[in-house]
């Protein structure tokens, strides 16, 4: 396993802001995680070491969150995360991780940049239902960035959000989306050879900690008042953003 001290100081909080992100509770943070995590390791091995912790984290999640999920919703998001997932599969290689997060960035700032200036509805009235071919092709985006760099929140955030659903039900059509998801990711990235002995014993070792942030977040989810919930969903969407834009740019 990866026994170098400098990789576990950034892993450690990745891992437990990872599980927070899942549970619903600093949902946009989620995505910082896999590049803090590359602060110490390559991005396709972190990656890699991420994959079977949110495999945890999603058992963990699904058990507390399962009933709460959005059927409907899901019908239509999980076929485009798949179509993403092989997608990332036929281009992994040709279009580097340091492009996707810089790309993902900045179409995440510039979805909270329309969020701001777009008009907001009048007090009592319901928030215009978004295109479903909208969800559609932000979910094919999602699956796609989430098997490249485990960055597929802020894309899928930008189409569930502005629903206004109830904080546990978002909460829970996520969990089950991105089961699914990191599920499909398992055949592609053996087959591309990204686990290894190492990666899998470093993972092992930081498998206690994966469930933590999950039961936190879930517990957080169901007692903060929903306005809230939104104001820190859009504020970790900024931060996570700006980290992948800033990360991609600098790499290129």
């Amino acid at each position: 396993m990866i026994e170098d001290p400098t990789f576990y100081f950034w892993a450690i909080p990745a891992v437990l802001l990872l599980g927070l992100a899942k549970s619903g509770f600093l949902s946009g943070f989620g995505a910082v995680a896999t590049p803090l995590m590359a602060m110490a390791v390559p991005v396709p091995q972190a990656a890699a070491i991420m994959l079977p912790l949110l495999c945890v984290m999603d058992l963990a999640s699904l058990q507390q969150l399962w009933r709460d999920r959005d059927a409907a919703l899901l019908r239509l998001l999980l076929p485009a995360g798949l179509v993403g997932i092989v997608l990332g599969t036929v281009l992994f290689g040709a279009v580097s991780a340091p492009v996707v997060s810089a790309v993902v960035g900045a179409l995440t700032l510039m979805f909270l940049l329309q969020r701001l200036l777009a008009k907001k509805p009048a007090l009592g009235e319901p928030p215009a239902a978004p295109s479903r071919t909208w969800g559609f092709g932000l979910g094919v985006v999602s699956g796609f960035t989430s098997f490249v760099a485990h960055a597929g929140g802020p894309p899928i955030s930008a189409y569930v959000l502005p629903m206004r659903l109830d904080p546990v039900r978002v909460a829970a059509t996520m969990a089950v989306f991105f089961a699914v998801i990191n599920l499909a990711k398992w055949a592609p990235y053996a087959a591309l050879g990204l686990f290894d002995a190492r990666n899998l014993w470093t993972s092992l070792v930081l498998a206690p900690l994966a469930p933590v942030g999950v039961w936190l977040g879930v517990g957080l989810t169901r007692r903060i008042a929903s306005a809230w919930f939104y104001r820190v969903a859009y504020l970790g969407m900024g931060v996570a953003g700006a980290k992948l834009l800033w990360d991609g740019l600098g790499a290129l």
